[in-house]
């Protein structure tokens, strides 16, 4: 018997048959990897559903504090010598470059990267896995499948309870994949489905 994969005929039918290369599990997605079919390879597609567009001032809120208590921490001693000891030239203008630098960090994180990181983070719950899409500068996109999902929750702080928000968080034994900025009620439905389709996919096994 001839095999079906030996010379022209293989070749033939390497082409026809699609297959698909399998995912690290929990672990970033390379730019550019997804379904093979023969010699074509296609991205695969961008995860359905976006978080709720309040998330965006709670970053913007969470980031402006950060932003000024290093400000101040990074500010303050020079500020302080500069007010002392007027002789000390130096400290003023190195209080002032680091004014300056936190103003443009400040505009940077509160005015233009928080729309652009929304747009970027997707997520879609499948029967079989959960699909996560994120970052900005560097791209990252996780598949968790449910089967290595030991547990699941959700997190609420005093930013994100003060816009009616909450965040659900899926762990493994890798590690935890948190999903920011949803509604509360729909953070809980998205929670009890995945626990009931990790729970389904131990009983498969």
């Amino acid at each position: 018997m001839v095999s079906a994969f030996s010379g022209t005929g293989g070749r033939r039918a390497r082409r026809a048959v699609g297959f698909r290369i399998p995912l690290a599990v929990g672990f970033p997605m390379p730019p550019g990897r997804g379904t093979i079919e023969g010699e074509r390879t296609t991205m695969r597609d961008l995860p359905a559903n976006q978080l709720n567009p309040r998330i965006k001032n709670v970053w913007r809120i969470s980031d402006a504090i950060w932003i000024v208590i290093v400000f101040l921490c990074c500010f303050a001693p020079f500020a302080i010598i500069a007010a002392v000891e007027p002789t000390e030239e130096w400290a003023g203008v190195v209080a002032l470059i680091v004014a300056v630098g936190f103003a443009a960090l400040f505009v940077l994180c509160v005015g233009v990267l928080p729309p652009i990181r929304y747009a970027r983070w997707r997520y879609e719950l499948t029967p079989d896995y959960l699909d996560i899409a994120r970052g900005i500068f560097w791209r990252k996109r996780f598949i968790i499948p449910f089967i290595r999902v030991q547990n699941t929750d959700t997190r609420q702080g005093p930013v994100l309870r003060a816009f009616g928000l909450s965040s659900v968080t899926v762990a493994t034994a890798a590690g935890e994949h948190e999903i920011p900025g949803l509604d509360n009620e729909e953070a809980a439905v998205l929670r009890d489905r995945a626990a009931e389709l990790a729970r389904l996919a131990r009983e498969d096994v």
